[in-house]
């Protein structure tokens, strides 16, 4: 008898020594936390568990109450909080209330014990990610007992869709901010104006959408394909709309950047308003897909009074303190062409047309700081890139402004590093790894997971200065959620634990097999089922 309390005794002690390495092992959780160590046993879920909480968390009790009523059918009261006698048996929400808790606020701590959860955050957000780990533990009702202790390794962690090319709607932008939600991405990027359609009403100019948002059929097929579908297109968000999703947005943590292109990629608002463009001459909204040449006047005061009249119904519609304004592949033939531009550049003592844009973009940036805003853009604005095919376009001497975000998207990636030492913040959304438009065999799941934002040459000092990360959804020939959804996911997946999980911390083998534990099983709930090339890298 007491051997076989002895053997007990010493299975116990090495359950508990080995638990956390076992938890590492078979840890379900996307993104991976940052520490976690594992327990004894479990939490069972039943009709009398409660919710408790603070005042301030009253929208992440009734997230998570709803989140259980409709994947576990179980409908659990919330209530405020109780004394500490009295919690067994309840999902305990709380804010951590110490010294120093605001320097990381997305950070939280959840612990399971057989008798009640405890889920503390920094702050409101960090209470919510919580929550998105612990539903991804429930098994059954039953969760195991662990604690966790959790923070992301980059603030900035965003998924970007453009509908600017093709029209989504309301139905599919809410269910990227609940799948955002559950990767814990708080960053929605949303791409509403270009050449082939203008998605935000604005109320000044009603032709924007009147005229822009309406293309009458779509280029198919691929770059330069001169096929089309014959099918008309068309579809905006009014204001009212937009309202609403960003209250839904902002309930699931996730801040709305809207990115307004200026002032290439413009050829929708120039088909609206013709007086927009260089030539002043009337156009359609393209049909087919690329870079475009038609381009904004910007030594017209009056197309930089339409620009900023716009900006100020944008910067109305969304709380954010931050507008991205493109500024990527600008083709400058008909600022060259122009007489009135060249007056103006030489009024100014403008010597190219890259300075020409620096200039434009910089005066941007102070009209939306003088509002209290902060500009974001493609590293394009940086000088002459892309598009452009004469030299002397990339010898700009004027300089930026420091307090605009770069986009890093294209080019050597010595950029970033160039960019961050001339003062700036960074993004980092490099094409190769970060674009899902592109299909498996060219970003596989493993390239977009084994992404690193920051680059070897930054020192270390300034590594701060790398945001976060940008996941792009480019919509030219994704005309079909359906399409959009088999690129999306899973690799949204790897691309959220790439902005979410310590670089060192990152193990392709584990994701991969965690995937199948709850994300997979939840898109296929929603319609979404996942093929084997979608998980396995192609045959080389």
């Amino acid at each position: 008898m007491q051997n076989q309390k002895i053997k007990r005794s010493f299975l116990f002690l090495f359950t508990v020594l080995t638990g956390q390495t076992i938890f590492a092992q078979e840890s379900t959780i996307i993104p991976y936390p940052a520490e976690t160590v594992a327990g004894v046993g479990h939490f069972t879920l039943t009709a009398n568990t409660r919710i408790t909480h603070p005042a301030r968390l009253n929208n992440e009790a009734k997230y998570l109450q709803q989140l259980l009523k409709e994947e576990h059918q179980l409908s659990l009261q919330v209530a405020k909080p109780q004394s500490s006698k009295s919690n067994a048996g309840n999902i305990q929400l709380e804010l951590n209330t110490a010294a120093g808790a605001t320097q990381n606020s997305e950070a939280y701590a959840l612990s399971v014990t057989n008798s009640n959860i405890k889920v503390t955050g920094n702050s409101a957000a960090g209470v919510f990610y919580g929550i998105q780990s612990l539903r991804q533990l429930i098994k059954n009702g039953q969760i195991p007992c662990v604690t966790i202790n959790d923070a992301p390794a980059f603030k900035w962690r965003a998924f970007m869709l453009d509908e600017g090319r093709y029209f989504k709607g309301e139905n599919e932008v809410k269910q990227i901010f609940d799948q955002m939600a559950l990767l814990k991405m708080n960053v929605f990027h949303w791409h509403l104006t270009d050449d082939g359609g203008w998605r935000v009403e604005i109320k000044k100019y009603p032709e924007l959408t009147r005229i822009g948002s309406k293309r009458r059929m779509s280029e198919t097929g691929t770059w330069l394909s001169n096929v089309f579908d014959s099918i008309p297109h068309e579809g905006f968000y009014t204001q009212e709309q937009i309202k609403g999703l960003v209250k839904y947005a902002a309930d699931r943590h996730i801040t709305i950047i809207p990115e307004i292109e200026m002032p290439g990629h413009a050829s929708a608002a120039i088909a609206s308003y013709p007086w927009l463009g260089t030539e002043n001459k009337p156009i359609e909204v393209p049909i087919s897909f690329g870079i475009k040449k038609d381009i904004f006047n910007v030594a017209n005061p009056k197309v930089k009074a339409f620009l900023h009249d716009v900006l100020d119904e944008v910067m109305k519609l969304f709380p954010s303190n931050i507008v991205h304004i493109g500024g990527d592949e600008v083709i400058y033939d008909q600022w060259k062409a122009s007489g009135e531009v060249a007056q103006y550049m030489k009024e100014n003592h403008i010597k190219t047309p890259a300075d020409l844009q620096i200039d434009f973009t910089n005066g941007i940036s102070r009209y939306l700081e003088q509002k209290g805003h902060r500009m974001i853009g493609w590293n394009d604005i940086l000088g002459g890139l892309h598009g452009n095919n004469d030299s002397t376009d990339a010898s700009t001497k004027d300089k930026l402004s420091q307090n605009t975000i770069i986009q890093f998207w294209t080019g050597n990636p010595e950029i970033v590093t160039q960019a961050v030492m001339k003062g700036h913040d960074v993004v980092n959304a490099y094409w190769d790894n970060t674009y899902l438009d592109y299909d498996y065999k060219h970003t596989p799941l493993s390239k977009a997971y084994r992404f690193n934002p920051i680059p070897a040459s930054l020192p270390a000092d300034q590594r701060h200065k790398i945001l976060g990360i940008g996941t792009q959804m480019w919509g030219e020939w994704i005309p079909t959620v359906e399409r959009m959804n088999y690129l999306i996911y899973p690799r949204v997946a790897a691309m959220a634990e790439v902005a979410w999980t310590k670089q060192e911390q990152k193990n392709f083998e584990r994701f991969t097999k965690s995937l199948d534990s709850y994300l997979v099983p939840s898109w296929k709930k929603m319609g979404i089922s996942i093929k084997p090339e979608q998980l396995n890298d192609p045959v080389q």
